[in-house]
């Protein structure tokens, strides 16, 4: 269903922005923010993947699919805020929303060698997230609540100071 709406909003182009509001990362503002809709779903092992499991993480949350072009040039960098920030408290958990599901999945990720937990999604989490055009991702603070929500790429650095504001705000948080 996503392809079908994202190739008709504007085909031949890689990229549409579906723009809806959520508070931005800023400290102390965790009172304004919205609890994450929490889902359960399975990887590509088997296991269930359940949101409310990263109660006390902060958690990059990607909407992406294999045959989104913003998606492909992101994978790498969350892939790398995995590496970096996973001991800080961070976890990343990809949402795979291609039509076939694992058939495109997984051939994709014995390719990119994923570092993190990947699931495949449904139209029913779609609607629960506001996800109408792809990529889309989502920064949970600690308190499962949504700190932020970028429709479109995001920018490499300044979604990585995001991550970082959070995770330090978290820290000081639980410090006093």
């Amino acid at each position: 269903m996503l392809r079908r709406i994202f190739t008709k909003i504007v085909p031949g182009i890689g990229l549409v922005a579906a723009f809806f509001m959520y508070p931005t990362v800023v400290p102390g503002a965790d009172h304004l923010r919205k609890a994450a809709p929490n889902f359960t779903l399975t990887d590509s092992k088997g296991t269930s993947v359940r949101l409310s499991d990263y109660q006390g993480r902060v958690v990059l949350l990607d909407f992406w699919a294999t045959w989104c072009h913003g998606c492909k040039i992101e994978i790498p960098w969350y892939m790398e805020f995995q590496n970096k920030y996973k001991d800080k408290g961070l976890s990343v958990i990809g949402v795979a929303m291609d039509e076939d599901g694992w058939k495109s999945v997984r051939p994709f990720l014995k390719k990119k060698r994923m570092n993190y937990a990947v699931v495949v999604g449904n139209e029913a989490l779609a609607k629960l997230y506001a996800v109408d055009a792809l990529p889309v991702t989502l920064l949970i603070d600690r308190d499962g609540k949504i700190a932020d929500a970028h429709a479109g790429m995001v920018d490499k650095d300044a979604f990585e100071s995001e991550i970082r504001v959070l995770l330090q705000d978290s820290v000081k948080n639980a410090s006093n």
